[in-house]
């Protein structure tokens, strides 16, 4: 039955015009004016050359930080930006260029037979249009559309440059994975890329194969069903559904190898059920998938058997839901649980070797039982055998000492000490472990009315120096002693510093210019400010206007255009963070949290530890987004000028060989370290973290015990002031068992899950040639070996102790308890808490007490010699459990003259300096003291230290009438 095209009556009459009251009204005619159209469109091309023009400004603005950001060895990093810059620029290209050919040509050919068929005549209901014109605005929208299209999968493609260059310098592991005998760096480098060219190629296709099949279809629709489709139609719509299935086989052959990432296993990665059922169904699809192809291509030669296709298609979807669902779960829950461990156990094994590798556990070395420190006790013997490491027993806390060091050190408000690092130096001939902070900027510190744009960028432009603190001396008066202190720093020659300014560090990113008409402050001299000119080569020189206009434009401010103070020789310093400036040059890497600064041939330096990871390793399991981790690493960055050198202390980690063969010019050599550097080197403890936190299962190696869970461990909590919290790992100067001297370890005990007993401890070792090693000490398992919690609990329940901790707390001062160190010391475990005492209303936390506990002795006394003599029966416990200051107390406080001999932990009354800075840093000292001992009634001590006050102030006065 034919439908007539002409729905007018046969005496071709018409039905005429509705009556009135079913008329709508004729919609007025509003002509746009041309002017309005010639403005707009200006408007719109003025919009794209802005946005153009300010993404060349963003490059040419990175172009120039990557010319002026060098090495060590002078070379800069213009070439690492170069070739990203290319590399994506070439992507998009290349992505947009395919899109445009692909999508271009067989929509030009759907168009052009769609447009024939039928005579190419409009249908009626269109027939008052002009067809020229619709053809124009239809070629103008389809170019339109397109160019839009080929500009989203062009940056698609860009945005996969990273994966794109892997691919293409991939390294070989070496290894292969059990489940498909695959090398390890095809999952890493080249999987990756290969699954976003088939995501996007399948895109492509499919979004081209609907428009094609839409523009024939609008052929049907506009001129009517009983329009002849064009010729070319089927088999034109029928080549691009075989394109669509032959990239779903490509696709699902690409799948299996996310089998290995499966967690649907007793662990990790391709389990029982996954190989053995998950890997059939893809193989069955995969074939379903090219018979439907096939049949494809028949129905398009013989019409009659569309069906064939049709009726695959339906089986293969029903397979899909069928074999990619409920059979393998079926499979999992009849055939596998039931027996688990006995079909799992080799896929276990895969697991915990993989795991091993990956975090680098397999490289563990486990001592034997009887060189593993399990003794109740330490003796005195061993105490005296081993006193480096009792000299170097850390007693400062890093958290309180931070506190204490922003109030006594940093003598203006414009500084700040931003965290506290430990490393070791050699001093008076003997390696000394230290605890130091840099002096930073903190432009947050200047009053309201002074944070002008002069201030803030062209006057206070660094921080200034470091404070660097023996972790095991305290004054009397409870504060820390120094090695280095004061402003201009001064202390220990061994670790003089000649370039104390500090441009680049861990401050937020804020910008600033030097070498300009305004000297820069540098520091609080003798009653005067002391200005300094930078000198070093570090910033993007503004030499030109040009130069200037650009970052005014990319800093939103004009003052670097239209400021007097600024001329050609002026520096621009920014990014100045070290992880930002780290980051912008290697996103590759993670960086550790803890960058720490080196004193070294009088510069300060910062060492930021990298790392190489993944979280595509086979069988691995995963912890924290990754699953493969290497410190391949360490980067030296200047903290003067700046200077970013990244040293590859990993050379066998195929992660860090493939970068180097995309930049070539990035990494240096671990050999062209030098070595007052290397002597700083440490092992991160944010490694050290991921590697205890896999280690606590993953020491285990036998599938059986793996499944059963037998022998899982944990991490020891602590009590930091009133609470609990994971006990950190820390770092101590100790002798190994089994090694004839000490050295700097980072170590951290282990707990048996659910029980308080220590189980084992893990090493890991900094020096020489020695580092990276790590050393796992297990307890012989018929010795009980107190935690750290346990002994926490022993602490609280000693009453003397007890008690006299809460008095502090209850008379206007807090108890601080720092960390509880425990230190293997000979064939024992010896464990050391600091307690500090902080008035409610201050800031200024003081070490008061030492409690050491050995065995079931246990101790607290002002000093750690004192504790160690009590606990080991050598002297009886001298310090008394302390009244609230209702009268005062009888006898007076020794003198400075009184104060006995110096010990490691206790140093003596600090001689006046001839410095203002430490001058005024002993009298606030002196008055603090003072005031405490007025209010414990103290009144001889009291006088003494008004004495010492006044004395203090004469010499200051003296000192400003010489100046």
């Amino acid at each position: 039955m034919a439908f007539s095209q002409n729905p007018q009556p046969d005496n071709d009459e018409g039905l005429g015009p509705p009556p009135g009251p079913f008329q709508f009204p004729r919609r007025p005619n509003f002509p746009i004016p041309g002017g309005l159209m010639r403005w707009g469109g200006a408007l719109v091309v003025l919009l794209i050359l802005f946005i153009i023009a300010s993404i060349a400004k963003g490059i040419y603005a990175d172009w120039l930080w990557f010319d002026t950001v060098r090495s060590v060895a002078g070379e800069d990093y213009l070439s690492v930006f170069r070739l990203r810059i290319v590399t994506r620029i070439w992507l998009f290209f290349a992505g947009a260029g395919v899109f445009l050919v692909f999508f271009g040509v067989n929509a030009l050919v759907a168009l052009r037979q769609a447009s024939r068929a039928g005579g190419g005549e409009l249908p009626p209901a269109l027939s008052e249009v002009d067809p020229a014109a619709v053809r124009r605005i239809g070629i103008v929208a389809g170019i339109a559309a397109t160019l839009f299209l080929a500009v989203i999968f062009g940056v698609q493609a860009a945005g996969q440059w990273d994966n794109i260059l892997l691919f293409m310098n991939s390294q070989s592991f070496g290894v292969e994975d059990p489940a498909f005998h695959k090398d390890i760096g095809f999952y890493l480098f080249r999987l990756p890329t290969l699954n976003f060219l088939v995501g996007w190629s399948l895109a492509v296709i499919v979004l081209t194969t609907i428009v094609v099949g839409g523009l024939y279809a609008s052929r049907l629709v506009l001129g009517g069903f009983n329009a002849n489709p064009p010729a070319l139609a089927r088999p034109h719509v029928s080549l691009l559904l075989v394109g669509v299935l032959a990239l779903f086989v490509w696709r699902y052959w690409l799948s299996r190898f996310a089998l290995v990432y499966s967690e649907r296993g007793a662990a990790f990665g391709a389990s029982w059920t996954d190989i053995n059922a998950q890997v059939p169904v893809i193989y069955v699809l995969m074939g379903l998938g090219t018979l439907t192809a096939v049949l494809i291509l028949v129905s398009v030669f013989r019409r009659g058997l569309l069906f064939l296709p049709v009726g695959a298609t339906v089986l293969w979807v029903v397979v899909a839901i069928v074999g990619g669902l409920i059979y393998p779960a079926t499979v999992q829950r009849f055939q596998v649980e039931p027996n688990e461990l006995v079909q799992e156990r080799e896929f276990i094994e895969r697991n915990i070797e993989a795991t091993r590798t990956a975090y680098g556990l397999d490289r563990i070395v486990v001592l034997p039982e009887e060189l593993t420190p399990a003794n109740d006790s330490v003796t005195a013997a061993e105490i005296e055998a081993n006193p480096k490491t009792i000299q170097n027993i850390r007693l400062w806390d890093h958290r309180p000492l931070l506190t204490t060091l922003n109030q006594r050190q940093t003598f203006r408000p414009r500084y700040d000490f931003l965290d506290v690092d430990v490393d070791r130096y050699e001093i008076d001939g003997e390696v000394r472990q230290v605890m130091l902070a840099a002096r930073e900027l903190n432009q947050e510190g200047l009053p309201e009315d002074a944070r002008s744009w002069v201030n803030r960028r062209l006057q206070f432009t660094h921080g200034f120096g470091l404070a660097m603190v023996p972790v095991n001396e305290v004054r009397q008066e409870g504060l820390p002693a120094y090695f280095i202190e004061g402003l201009p720093p001064f202390g220990k020659p061994e670790v003089e510093i000649d370039q104390p300014r500090i441009y680049y560090g861990e401050t937020p990113e804020h910008y600033v210019v030097v070498n300009t008409a305004e000297d820069e402050f540098d520091f609080q001299g003798s009653g005067e400010q002391v200005r300094n000119r930078y000198d070093g080569e570090g910033g993007v020189r503004l030499s030109s206007f040009f130069r200037r206009l650009i970052f005014a434009w990319e800093f939103a401010d004009t003052n670097i255009l239209i400021s007097d103070a600024i001329s050609d020789e002026s520096r621009l310093l920014y990014r100045r963070n070290i992880q930002d400036r780290v980051e912008m040059i290697a996103p590759f890497l993670a960086l550790d949290s803890d960058p720490y600064m080196v004193v070294a041939d009088g510069q300060l330096f910062w060492i930021q530890d990298a790392y190489t990871h993944t979280d595509r390793y086979p069988y691995s399991t995963r912890t924290g987004g990754l699953n493969y981790i290497r410190n391949s690493v360490k980067i030296v960055i200047s903290a003067f000028d700046g200077t970013v050198t990244f040293y590859l202390v990993e050379p066998d980690d195929p992660i860090a060989q493939a970068y180097q063969g995309i930049y070539p010019d990035l990494f240096t050599d671990f050999a062209d370290m030098p070595e007052v550097l290397r002597d700083h080197l440490r092992y991160p403890q944010d490694l050290f973290r991921v590697q205890s936190e896999v280690y606590l299962t993953y020491h285990i190696t036998d599938p059986d015990t793996f499944f059963n869970k037998e022998d899982i461990w944990d991490i020891p909590t602590e009590i930091f002031i009133d609470r609990k919290q994971p006990l950190e790992p820390y770092y101590v100067i100790m002798r190994l068992p089994g090694e004839e001297q000490e050295e700097f370890v980072l170590i951290l005990p282990f707990l048996p899950a659910g029980k308080p007993n220590a189980t084992a401890w893990l090493a890991a070792r900094s020096d020489g040639d020695q580092y990276g090693s790590l050393l796992s000490f297990r307890f012989p398992p018929d010795k009980v070996i107190s935690g750290p919690l346990q002994v926490d609990n022993r602490i609280d329940q000693n009453t003397t102790i007890s008690q006299q901790i809460s008095l502090w707390n209850t008379s206007g001062s807090q108890v601080i308890r720092g960390n509880l160190l425990m230190i293997p010391i000979g064939g024992g475990n010896l464990f050391v808490e600091p307690i500090y005492l902080q008035a409610t209303e201050g800031q200024l936390p003081e070490l008061k007490r030492v409690v050491v506990v050995n065995g079931n002795n246990i101790a607290m006394e002002e000093t750690l010699e004192q504790a160690l003599e009590v606990v080991l029966g050598l002297a009886q416990a001298t310090a008394p459990i302390d009244e609230p200051p209702t009268e005062p107390t009888a006898g007076p406080t020794p003198g400075p003259d009184e104060t006995p001999a110096p010990v490691p932990t206790s140093a003596p009354v600090t001689p006046l300096s001839d410095n203002v800075a430490v001058l005024i840093e002993q009298a606030n000292d002196s008055f603090d003291r003072a005031q405490e001992l007025l209010q414990q009634g103290d009144f001889a001590g009291y006088g003494e230290e008004i004495e010492r006050l006044e004395e203090i102030l004469q010499t200051l006065m003296a000192l400003d009438l010489g100046g």
